[in-house]
């Protein structure tokens, strides 16, 4: 009995895999049982030339009640193109007979590299992944834009005078590193993409020759997105590279129109002298740093009509040294990346600098702000002097009031974000509230700010004018010196802004 049994059964299991295997090849011919992709068309950002891109995908789907068989799944240009596909994980430019099961779907993964074209402008690359069934002819279109590019990688070193202009971007995987002796100067609308870890070091002079039209740029290399369901670039979020450094030996550098954004540090300017000049920066934006956006250590600097916004440390740090900041605006709304709870205030001054290894004294001999907006995201108690986006770190008790010789400053028509103060130091400036900006983004407005002054803020028409004429264009080339409302405090005269109307 039990034989029969288990001879039953076994016929059973036969029958079953039988059938399943019927079940298997019972595949739908009509021609209108078709496939259903997720996308129409798979678009890439702009892709370095002979650097490979990210990874996209997208899903194929069978919507119908009965199983198709996919004759066939090729790339219309393999090996021409610079595309390449995976369907469900296995590499090639051609597949066949692919069963796809009723109400089932199936992943294709697709990257390109692009050859160098010749071309000064990005040129557009495309291809198709063909998709037949049942005779029919379906297609998805991949497309990227292919930019050819100055590639460095392995680390350069200019060592006599050199001159880089703005034929084709800079792409660097390493450092790039300016000698004591040599300077760069960089033509207008250079454009540098720095790889993860990539930095520039200055031991000798860095000359940045951008102008309105046309800046000289540094920025992550990054160029797809973090955030697709709130598409947020990768060019916004900070860390993307080191930064540049300026070491002791640097002098008399130049930053003319210039934007450097999303690095761990901005501008580094290490342990120097006040006695030679270090930089000028000019019509510039330093923004969006993962650590301080600019600090600099017993140094010479003037920097004028530039934004310097967003940063987890300091946005501005300078210990020891000579400085002069004038209409620039210093702003710190930084909301992804590192935390900034029990981090430092926009503006930090300070006559000692203490690490690890030692400590030193760095008489602060000369820090003057003119037309400057000081402020940021930390509260202002209005009881707490030197608080909110306002340091003072000092060596001795009560130096914080000022004291020439040792810790010399002064704060001329500027909007300060912090408690009120009543000094000779504080000279007619507007203190605790922030100025009303055209955009502060959330994270959820894709992390974009404007620090232009929108209509009816504080600090329109409140700038010293004496000092405006010496400075006479902010930094998108707008008069300070005409209009009913000028002088604005701050890197961008006021310039009124139509409101949208509601339907």
């Amino acid at each position: 009995m039990k034989k029969v049994t288990v001879l039953y059964a076994v016929l059973m299991l036969a029958l079953s895999i039988l059938t399943g295997c019927e079940g298997m090849n019972d595949y739908s011919v009509n021609p209108n049982h078709r496939l259903r992709f997720s996308v129409d068309t798979l678009s890439f950002d702009t892709i370095f030339s002979s650097v490979g891109s990210i990874t996209k995908q997208f899903m194929v789907y069978n919507p119908n009640g009965e199983t198709l068989k996919i004759e066939s799944i090729m790339l219309a240009n393999a090996g021409k193109s610079g595309f390449r596909i995976n369907v469900n994980g296995r590499k090639g430019d051609s597949f066949n007979d692919i069963d796809l099961w009723k109400k089932d779907s199936l992943y294709v993964f697709v990257e390109v590299t692009v050859n160098p074209n010749g071309a000064l402008q990005p040129l557009v690359i495309e291809d198709s992944i063909l998709f037949y069934t049942n005779g029919v002819r379906q297609s998805v279109l991949l497309q990227a834009f292919g930019q050819d590019v100055h590639l460095i990688k392995g680390g350069m070193t200019f060592t006599k005078d050199t001159t880089l202009t703005a034929d084709l971007p800079y792409l660097v995987y390493d450092s790039l590193t300016v000698a004591e002796g040599a300077t760069l100067t960089l033509e207008k609308g250079v454009r540098f993409y720095m790889h993860s870890q990539a930095s520039l070091i200055v031991a000798g002079t860095l000359r940045a020759n951008g102008t309105q039209e046309e800046p000289v740029l540094f920025r992550g290399d990054r160029l797809d997105y973090i955030y697709a369901e709130i598409v947020l670039p990768y060019d916004r979020v900070p860390g993307q590279w080191r930064g540049i450094y300026f070491t002791s030996a640097s002098f008399d550098n130049e930053l003319e129109h210039v934007i450097i954004r999303n690095g761990f540090s901005g501008l580094v300017f290490r342990e120097s002298t006040p006695e030679r000049k270090k930089t000028d920066i000019r019509h510039s934006q330093i923004t969006n740093m993962d650590d301080h956006l600019l600090v600099a250590v017993n140094c010479w600097i003037e920097a004028s009509d530039s934004e310097f916004s967003n940063s987890t440390n300091a946005t501005v740090a300078l210990i020891g040294g000579k400085y002069r900041f004038v209409h620039c605006t210093l702003a710190n709304y930084k909301k992804i990346g590192k935390s900034r709870d029990l981090q430092s205030p926009c503006l930090m001054l300070s006559n000692h600098l203490k690490s690890d290894e030692s400590e030193k004294d760095y008489p602060l001999l000369q820090a003057g702000f003119d037309n400057c907006i000081i402020d940021g995201s930390f509260s202002a108690d209005s009881t707490h002097l030197y608080g909110g986006e306002l340091m003072f770190f000092t060596k001795e008790e009560g130096e914080e009031q000022g004291h020439d010789a040792t810790f010399n400053y002064r704060f001329n028509s500027c909007f300060i974000k912090t408690a009120r103060i009543e000094n000779e130091r504080f000279i007619r400036n507007l203190f605790i509230k922030s100025p009303s900006y055209l955009k502060t983004a959330t994270r959820e407005e894709t992390y974009e700010y404007d620090f232009r002054l929108a209509n009816e803020s504080e600090g329109i028409g409140r700038a010293d004018r004496a000092v405006s004429e010496q400075f006479p264009a902010d930094r998108y080339g707008v008069s300070r010196l005409t209009g009913g409302t000028a002088p604005s405090i701050g890197a961008y005269e006021y310039v009124y802004q139509e409101e949208e109307k509601e339907d």
